[in-house]
């Protein structure tokens, strides 16, 4: 769960420091009061989007710093792993967020600097965060299929990754066909080009390493008087003229005749003297072979030079070695060989495309009739929810249907439109009242039944995501009354399983919180400052009073406020 959550300098917030506990939070206070920049805050260590207008007038930066507490289980510890930050699942986890006044941001994850993606990484498995703007996701019928797979978790995980094998195979070959025949007419213009490349490259019968091999037999070659030269002058120091070895031959001689005389001295001195002379001698030969063995060839070095010429001009043209030169060979010898015989890999690739069109509607038929069971767990529980929320006549329905074309592939004898995600076009279906017939919910739900259906999903997958800190920002508007209580409930409900927060104006639904924070915003020396204060159950009474009359609170709404906390307290209780 969320344990503290600091703020510095973020919009109307100079600092902020809270502390919470497990269960239902609602944040309440007069419009503008600041509750929503709390909202915003969380949505930054989440990985939201951030700009220089959040940070407050005259600050240079804008900070959040949040911590966590999470069991040793919860999938955010891998995730860190898989990213290369530490973290210890015995300790808290700690996220913090800095946004400069020109725009920078800088984010930390146990004191360590991570990018924007790994703070997205990390932050999905922490918060979610449901808004006004959310609603509008329930009206995009292309979202629906996302929440219908998400339900099925890891069930259709197999089955998906079935598909999308199949599926990309399919689009691979469809794509090599597609290209083979659109580029046939370009390539038979080619043709000619590619059969001299390879006369031209076939002919040099070009071997691996031959370029350096040739270009030091070169060096010798053009050096061979200089190297013939230079040896045999070394040689003659050491046997010839100088007569080196003679005197180091000499040198042995009379330490022999001495060592005796003195061995602890002069045997290691022989020992060196007998090894130089050794060294002396085989050096000697070794340079006598050298210079003997030194050709001297014009021919031969021209030669050379021409071939190698032959061999700098096939790297201009066709690479910048000659292993590349040769893997150029292979390329064109396949295009040609491919263009030659087009109609012999057309017909193979229509088979392929055939087969793996089989393949990939087989994988499409197993998925279509998973999602259709799945849809009809997902509507059954979603119904079971929404009686819960005051919606206890409300029919819903998960439609999955498949768009025919002649385009597409055949699923049990009809051609149908695919893409990535299967050949299902899925839409959520409702109707409100008896005797009506289902319809889109685009077409059909208000406001608040908007509420209640995505607050009902949210129960649902709560219960699946793992996610321990729950935010919902005024979710409930549109709705008063029984209504506004079975959502407050339903949220009651939802705190048992992970921290719940929201920002609401319906006295209804704070009366439910275990926690209660109160925003209010002052003004001093001509600065705007946003307090947070953590109301006592007198604080809330108080609180739920003005909620329910508005400006003046009068000793009855004290009193209805004192009933609204206890009823709920009561109804917590038996729950």
């Amino acid at each position: 769960m969320l344990t503290e959550l600091s703020i510095r300098n973020l919009a109307v917030i100079e600092h902020v420091h809270i502390r919470f506990k497990s269960g239902f939070h609602v944040l309440t206070g007069e419009t503008g009061a600041g509750k929503s920049i709390i909202i915003d805050a969380l949505t930054l260590v989440a990985g939201g989007r951030g700009s220089s207008e959040l940070v407050r007038y005259g600050a240079d930066k804008a900070e959040i710093e949040a911590m966590f507490e999470l069991p040793s289980d919860h999938p955010v510890w891998a995730t860190l792993t898989e990213l290369g930050i530490e973290g210890d699942p015995g300790e808290h986890l700690v996220i913090r967020r800095e946004i400069t006044a020109t725009g920078k941001s800088s984010s930390r994850i146990n004191g360590q600097l991570v990018n924007m993606t790994m703070l997205r990484k990390t932050g999905e498995w922490l918060v979610n965060i449901h808004g006004q703007h959310e609603h509008q996701s329930l009206l995009q019928v292309e979202e629906h299929i996302h929440s219908l797979d998400a339900f099925g978790d890891e069930e259709i995980e197999a089955v998906k990754a079935a598909y999308e094998a199949s599926y990309n195979a399919y689009i691979r070959i469809e794509k090599e066909l597609r290209d083979l025949q659109e580029t046939s007419k370009q390539a038979l213009q080619m043709l000619d080009l590619y059969r001299f490349q390879i006369d031209e490259i076939s002919s040099a019968k070009l071997k691996v390493g031959e370029d350096e091999a040739l270009a030091e037999e070169k060096r010798k070659l053009a050096n061979a008087e200089k190297l013939y030269q230079s040896s045999s002058e070394a040689y003659d120091f050491l046997y010839a003229t100088n007569r080196a070895l003679d005197s180091a031959g000499k040198t042995v001689s009379r330490l022999q005749d001495i060592v005796q005389l003195d061995p602890a001295k002069l045997a290691p001195l022989l020992e060196q003297a007998q090894t130089a002379f050794y060294q002396l001698e085989d050096a000697a030969f070794q340079l006598r072979d050298y210079r003997d063995e030194i050709e001297f060839n014009p021919s031969r070095l021209d030669f050379i030079e021409q071939r190698l010429d032959s061999i700098t001009t096939l790297r201009r043209k066709y690479g910048e070695n000659i292993p590349e030169i040769l893997a150029y060979l292979e390329k064109i010898k396949a295009e040609v060989d491919t263009i030659e015989n087009k109609d012999e890999y057309v017909q193979k690739l229509e088979q392929k495309l055939a087969a793996a069109g089989a393949e990939l509607a087989a994988h499409a038929l197993d998925l279509s009739k998973l999602r259709r069971r799945i849809a009809e767990d997902l509507a059954r529980q979603i119904e079971h929810e929404l009686r819960d929320l005051q919606m206890e006549r409300t029919q819903f329905r998960v439609q999955i249907d498949q768009i025919p074309d002649e385009r597409g592939i055949e699923v049990d004898g009809v051609r149908v439109r695919f893409n990535r995600q299967g050949v299902d076009q899925v839409e959520f279906m409702m109707a409100p009242n008896p005797g009506e017939p289902l319809r889109g919910l685009s077409k059909i739900a208000s406001g608040g039944e908007l509420s209640r259906i995505m607050l009902a999903m949210k129960a649902i997958f709560a219960r699946i995501d793992q996610i321990p800190v729950l935010v919902f920002d005024e979710v409930d508007t549109g709705v008063s009354g029984r209504a506004a209580q079975a959502i407050a409930e339903k949220m009651a409900v939802l705190s048992a399983a992970c921290q719940v927060f929201s920002i609401t104006h319906l006295p209804q639904v704070a009366s439910f919180a275990d926690v209660h924070f109160y925003i209010r915003k002052e003004i001093d020396q001509e600065r705007t400052f946003t307090r947070v204060q953590d109301l006592p159950e007198s604080g809330r009474i108080e609180e739920l009073a003005r909620m329910l009359g508005g400006v003046e609170v009068t000793e009855t709404t004290l009193h209805h406020a004192g009933e609204m906390l206890t009823m709920a307290k009561n109804k917590k209780a038996r729950t």
